[in-house]
């Protein structure tokens, strides 16, 4: 496993998102604790959930409490493992997911996960999404309330464009150490946002960092959509004899220092084939095919 800088820890290059553990079509309890629990064999430290990572309707915390039990019955040390959390988002039954950015809500939400997770401080709690209703400063004041009365130990933020980034650098300083936006081969609209957080010295979290590439090659053929568009990722992937997946990761790795891609999984074979691409050293000449891919992915479609 390589590592990157998170603030002022090192954590695994990859890392695991644990949301498809707890939403729908979610695997048995055994099987998500064997899929934590192989990431961690594998090298992985950060682990990416949220209080919002439940069914609809259900409690709040379902991820956080699967993420604990995890932590607390897997074998090995775990002194070293970063869970990263987020508030300000919900799931009630019946409608989509919302938004809260109160802080008086992310405060309490905030001290509900400490809870949760059984921590003395939260490694990294972030805005899970601005609030067009409150003002961001206000949000991210809540952040900084956090930090200062020792909830939380690291700030970030997510969702949230160059502008935002700035307006909580200003506000938090160097205790925030964090975007976490949507970003993928097939989706390149925090380009930007990237740019800047590597300027800053910030770790950019892409979420649903395999948009565009089509099923692990360990499930077999494909014959999605991803595939003729981003022909490329499974080229390479085949002449490696690895994953498509593990190629798109270790392409992400090359678009800053600063990347950290938190891939989710619902089985133990596949976060072990994530944080493989910790490993995988693409060439020159394999990330301009990648890069060429990715242009011609993203145009809009004819």
């Amino acid at each position: 496993m390589r590592y990157r800088t998170l603030g002022d820890l090192r954590v695994s290059a990859i890392g695991l998102g644990a949301m498809p553990l707890s939403i729908e079509g979610r695997p048995d309890e055994a099987r998500a604790l064997a899929t934590v629990h192989a990431a961690l064999d594998a090298g992985v430290t950060l682990l990416d959930t949220a209080d919002s990572y439940h069914l609809p309707g259900a409690a709040s915390g379902h991820s956080e409490r699967l993420v604990a039990r995890a932590l607390a019955t897997y074998g090995g040390a775990t002194d070293g493992v970063l869970v990263a959390t987020k508030g300000g988002r919900g799931r009630p039954a019946g409608e989509d997911w919302t938004v809260n950015g109160d802080p008086r809500h992310l405060k309490a939400a905030a001290e509900a996960s400490l809870s949760r997770l059984g921590v003395e401080a939260i490694g990294l709690y972030q805005l899970h999404k601005p609030d067009p209703a409150v003002p961001f400063e206000e949000s991210v004041g809540a952040l900084r309330d956090l930090l200062d009365a020792g909830t939380i130990r690291l700030a970030g933020v997510s969702n949230t464009d160059a502008d935002q980034i700035r307006r909580a650098r200003a506000i938090l300083g160097d205790r925030l150490v964090s975007v976490q936006n949507r970003y993928s081969p097939a989706v390149g609209d925090s380009e930007r946002e990237l740019r800047l957080c590597a300027g800053l010295g910030l770790a950019f979290l892409p979420w649903s960092p395999l948009g565009g590439i089509s099923r692990s090659s360990l499930d077999g053929p494909s014959r999605l959509e991803g595939e003729r568009r981003f022909g490329a990722f499974h080229e390479i992937a085949r002449e490696r004899g690895v994953s498509p997946q593990q190629v798109c990761l270790a392409w992400l790795l090359t678009r800053s220092p600063t990347v950290i891609p938190i891939p989710g999984a619902s089985r133990p074979e596949t976060a072990r084939d994530s944080a493989g691409a910790a490993e995988l050293i693409l060439s020159e000449e394999e990330s301009k095919r990648l890069e060429e891919a990715v242009e011609r992915g993203r145009a809009p479609q004819r």
